[in-house]
């Protein structure tokens, strides 16, 4: 079941936070230019814009949602990518997985029991065959509707 969470928008906090800031600041200088008329009171001002543009970039990060604070893309492809290696009492291998990109981009290699696969948008992955020989190698290969079929065999 999807759930909607309620966030802030970004624009908005981006908009209020520096807006307050430049309020304050800009009340610190009227006072400072009524009260007195030497240059410490500018100083002062100064001191104070100083310290809050320092708060106002420690609230912008603060009020940054977690969802942006993501893994990288290759990471969560990684981690959401399954595939099935069904093996036979004959020493053959069949190796099935979602592979994205169009045929023409598809490349794939077995080299010393590692699958190397490579697709479409960035797609790479090395993918560890336990049981492999140095004698087998890649019998058939198909690309269907985004699954990739691989069928290994003794050479």
């Amino acid at each position: 079941m999807a759930r909607y969470k309620k966030a802030y928008s970004s624009r908005s906090v981006s908009f209020v936070i520096p807006l307050v800031a430049m309020m304050f600041v800009g009340g610190l200088y009227v006072l400072a230019s009524r009260t007195a008329q030497d240059g410490a009171s500018f100083i002062l001002v100064t001191v104070a814009a100083g310290l809050a543009v320092y708060w106002v970039r420690e609230l912008y990060k603060m009020s940054r949602p977690e969802a942006q604070k993501r893994m990288p893309r290759e990471q969560e492809q990684q981690k959401d990518w399954v595939y099935d290696l069904i093996k036979n009492n004959e020493g053959e291998m069949v190796f099935v997985a979602e592979v994205p990109g169009p045929e023409e981009q598809i490349n794939v290699r077995l080299l010393a029991g590692v699958l190397k696969i490579r697709g479409g948008q960035n797609f790479t992955r090395d993918v560890q065959l336990e049981g492999m020989t140095t004698e087998m190698g890649i019998s058939d290969y198909k690309y269907r509707n985004g699954v990739l079929t691989i069928k290994m065999q003794k050479v």
